[in-house]
C-alpha cells in the first residue's frame, strides 16, 4: 500500500520480510540509475536491526548479481564510538551481513573511525567526505541514497531529542554525547541528510507505531522528534514501513 504524506511518501509492507525485499528493490534500482548516469552510486548506510534484513537481501541472489559493486561507495550516517569489531558497531554489522558477501573493493568502503577520540573522528570523517566529493568550504556532500531508521524516542541516525546537534547548520559530522544512554556517537548532520537525492526510512514493529504516527502526522516538534528534521531540499523522501509500525496510521 502506498500513500502520499505531508512529509514524503509512505509504502506499507505486510511484514519485515517484505520490507527488506522492497528496500532491496529500491536500492538496486537506484544503483542502476546512478551508475548509468554518474558512473558511481554513493550511499550513507544506517545501523540498527531493521536495515539488517535489507543488507542480507542485498548479499543474496538475485540482488547481489544486479549491483555493480565496484561502482558502489558506502558511507555511514552514524556510528557508535567503539572499534569496528565491537558487537555494537554499525560498520561491523554491515560487514557481517553484506561486505564479506559481495565483491565491493575495500577502497569503496568509507567507515566512520568509531575507535578514535570522538571529536578527532568527526573532523577526520568530514575530511573524508570533503575529499571524496571534492567539496569547497561551504558545500555539502550529495549522497545518491541515505538510509535511516527511527527510534522509539523519535531519533534518527544519532540525532537525539534535545541535543545541540539538531541545530547544526554548517558542520557535516558531529560527535554527540548521548547522556541518557551514557555513550558517545558520531553522526552526519540533518543538513547532510537533507542534501541527498533520495532518503529512505526503514521502520518495523509495533513498538514504533506511536512515534511513527507522531513524526508523520503530528505537529512539528523537531527538538522532541528529530526525525522530523529530515526533509530533503532537492530529493525524494520515502518511508518503507511494515504493517505493525503503520497500525496507528492506517486502521
Amino acid at each position: 500500500m502506498e500513500r502520499e504524506l505531508r512529509r514524503g511518501e509512505l509504502l506499507i509492507c505486510r511484514d519485515a520480510e517484505e520490507l527488506a525485499l522492497r528496500a532491496a528493490m529500491c536500492f538496486v534500482e537506484l544503483a542502476e540509475e546512478f551508475i548509468a548516469r554518474n558512473g558511481r552510486f554513493c550511499v550513507a548506510l544506517s545501523g540498527g536491526s531493521t536495515p539488517r534484513g535489507l543488507y542480507a537481501r542485498l548479499a543474496s541472489p538475485p540482488f547481489r548479481e544486479r549491483v555493480i559493486w565496484s561502482k558502489v561507495h558506502l558511507f555511514w550516517g552514524d556510528e557508535r564510538c567503539v572499534p569496528p569489531d565491537h558487537p555494537e558497531s554499525n560498520y561491523g554489522m554491515v560487514e557481517r551481513e553484506l561486505l564479506t558477501k559481495v565483491p565491493i573493493p575495500p577502497a569503496n568502503v568509507h567507515r566512520m573511525p568509531g575507535e578514535k577520540d570522538p571529536e578527532e573522528a568527526a573532523v577526520e570523517y568530514a575530511h573524508t567526505l570533503r575529499t571524496f566529493f571534492g567539496l569547497a568550504a561551504c558545500e555539502l556532500p550529495a549522497f545518491d541514497l541515505v538510509l535511516l531508521g527511527l527510534g522509539e524516542d523519535g531519533h534518527t541516525a544519532s540525532l537525539f531529542p534535545g541535543t545541540d546537534v539538531l541545530h547544526e547548520r554548517t558542520e557535516m559530522v558531529r560527535a554527540v554525547s548521548v547522556e541518557k544512554l551514557g555513550v558517545s556517537r558520531l553522526t552526519l548532520t540533518a543538513a547532510v541528510f537533507n542534501h541527498a537525492a533520495n532518503v529512505i526510512f526503514l521502520v518495523s514493529g509495533e513498538r514504533k507505531a506511536a512515534v511513527l504516527r507522531e513524526v508523520l502526522l503530528g505537529e512539528e516538534q523537531p527538538d522532541r522528534l528529530p526525525a522530523q528534521l529530515i526533509a530533503p531540499t532537492r530529493g525524494q523522501l520515502l518511508w518503507i514501513v511494515d504493517r505493525d509500525a503503520a497500525r496507528e496510521i492506517v486502521r
